[in-house]
C-alpha cells in the first residue's frame, strides 16, 4: 500500500470544568467529549524525499513542526523507526482553526492511525492513544471517538452516554481566544471544580439541566457571546462553547430550525455549519 485516506472528524465538549493546576503545568480536566460529522480528510502517501511534507491549501495552517499532523508522523516514525522513506501529507481542511473544535489533533490522529495501517504495523488503539498523548491532549480522544468522559489532561477517558441523535449548529466569529490566557484567567479567579454532572443521559434535556463550559466565565469574545444569544433565540435545547473557544455550538432536534439558524448566523458574516454527533474517532475511518 502506498497511499491512504483518513476522515478526521472533528469534536465538541458537551461538558467541561477544571479540576486544577498540576505540578507540571498541566490542568486536570473533567469534560464529556463528542465526536461530529465536521472533519477533515486526510491524504497520506509514500514519497522518495525522505522527510515529511505537509501540504494543505490554507495558508492559516502551519507546514512545519508547527503542525499536529506533522508532528504526529514525527512522532510515530521515531518510535516505530525503521520504516521510514519519506511521507506526504495532505490535509483537506473544513474544521476551521483556533476555534476549539480539535482540528489539529483531529488531523494528528488521523495522521497516527493511517500510518498504522500504511505500513500495516498493526499497534492497539492503546498503543497509538499513548503516542497520541505526547503530541496534544486531545488527540486519544480524536483517535477513539464517540462520546467519553475524559479525565486527566484529557487522556484518561471511559464511555458516556451517546448524545441523542440531533442537529448539530456550529458558529464561529473571525476573533479568536488565547488557550493559555484563558488558563491563566481561570487560575486567577480560582475557580473550584463543578460536580460532575452524573445525571447526564445522552439527553439533551439533560445536557440543559447540569451542562456547562467554565471557559465561558472568562471568554471576552463578543461573537461568541453572540452566537450564543442566535442559537438560543432560534431554538437551541442546549447551547455552549466548546473547548476554551471561539466556536459556540446548539443542538437541535429539528433540521429545517438547524439550516435557518445557520443561514442567520452566516448572515452575521460569521462561519456556520450544521453537523451532527459521530460515534467514531479516526481510528475507524478509512476513505
Amino acid at each position: 500500500m502506498d497511499r491512504i485516506i483518513i476522515t478526521a472528524p472533528a469534536k465538541i465538549n458537551l461538558t467541561l470544568d477544571v479540576a486544577g493546576k498540576r505540578s507540571d503545568g498541566y490542568h486536570d480536566l473533567v469534560t464529556i467529549m463528542q465526536s461530529i460529522s465536521l472533519s477533515d480528510t486526510i491524504s497520506i502517501e509514500r514519497s522518495n524525499l525522505e522527510k515529511i511534507t505537509i501540504k494543505c491549501a490554507r495558508e492559516d495552517v502551519p507546514k512545519g513542526r508547527k503542525n499536529l499532523a506533522y508532528r504526529a508522523a514525527e512522532a510515530f516514525l521515531e518510535k516505530y523507526g525503521n520504516i521510514f522513506e519519506g511521507l506526504t501529507i495532505s490535509i483537506s481542511k473544513e474544521i476551521p482553526v483556533q476555534a476549539g473544535l480539535g482540528g489539529g489533533s483531529a488531523d494528528a490522529a488521523a495522521v497516527l492511525c493511517g500510518l498504522n495501517r500504511l505500513f500495516e504495523t498493526n499497534y492497539s488503539l492503546e498503543e497509538l492513544c499513548r503516542i497520541g498523548a505526547s503530541i496534544g491532549s486531545d488527540v486519544p480522544f480524536c483517535i477513539v471517538g464517540g462520546t467519553q468522559l475524559c479525565r486527566g489532561i484529557g487522556d484518561v477517558m471511559s464511555a458516556a452516554p451517546p448524545l441523542e441523535d440531533c442537529f448539530i449548529v456550529i458558529g464561529k466569529g473571525n476573533d479568536g481566544i488565547s488557550t493559555d490566557e484563558a488558563y491563566a484567567k481561570l487560575d486567577s479567579m480560582g475557580i473550584a471544580e463543578s460536580p460532575f454532572p452524573s445525571s447526564y443521559n445522552g439527553t439533551i434535556r439533560s445536557l440543559a439541566a447540569v451542562g456547562m463550559n467554565v471557559f465561558e466565565k472568562v471568554s471576552t469574545t463578543e461573537s461568541a457571546a453572540e452566537i450564543k444569544e442566535l442559537l438560543n433565540s432560534c431554538g437551541a435545547g442546549y447551547s455552549a462553547m466548546t473547548g476554551s473557544g471561539s466556536a459556540v455550538y446548539g443542538l437541535f432536534t429539528d433540521k429545517p430550525t438547524a439550516e435557518l439558524t445557520s443561514r442567520t448566523i452566516r448572515d452575521k458574516g460569521y462561519f456556520s455549519t450544521v453537523c451532527f454527533p459521530a460515534t467514531e474517532g479516526a481510528y475507524y475511518y478509512t476513505i
